[in-house]
């Protein structure tokens, strides 16, 4: 069984020691990890170690980062397909707008609205962790999503950071 952690949105241009410490206590279970973009910079991308990172850029990535990760990607863990893409534009149908980039998909990771969600339509696990810096709208907390690949196919949940 392989452990993801996926966030988006931490719209950071350098790394600091409180990011560090939300990172090692989120991610500290997970062998692999996705950013679905709005990075800022690339370079906090570091604090992950070792670990494999698969990331996209977004809209708010400076251009060394534009220049330096693909705003889609396709990764395969363990025989199921994974898309990957920020997400643009307005919040009502992006969905259906990675959807199109990615319609044989097994999962589809994006980030781009702060919301997150966590649910299966049409037999494709859709997943955005929301907002790892707590900057989601109506005060949303910050979120980030945990995804185990293995015998039992595809299964992930949302999850908040503490704020300690």
């Amino acid at each position: 069984m392989i452990t993801v952690g996926i966030l988006s949105d931490t719209h950071l241009t350098s790394t600091t020691p409180e990011f560090q410490r939300a990172v090692d206590r989120a991610f500290a279970g997970c062998s692999t990890i996705i950013h679905a973009g709005d990075l800022t910079d690339a370079s906090i991308l570091t604090v992950f170690g070792e670990r494999p990172v698969h990331a996209v850029h977004g809209n708010t990535c400076n251009f060394a980062t534009r220049q330096s990760l693909p705003q889609v990607k396709i990764l395969t863990l363990e025989g199921y397909t994974i898309g990957i893409n920020h997400g643009a534009g307005p919040c009502a149908s992006i969905e259906e707008r990675v959807w199109n980039l990615f319609p044989e998909a097994d999962c589809i990771v994006f980030g781009h609205t702060h919301i997150p969600l966590c649910e299966k339509r049409g037999g494709i696990l859709f997943i955005n962790p929301g907002s790892f810096r707590c900057t989601g709208p109506f005060g949303s907390p910050a979120s980030y999503a945990i995804l185990t690949v293995g015998q039992n196919g595809l299964q992930a949940n949302i999850r908040n950071l503490p704020l300690s």
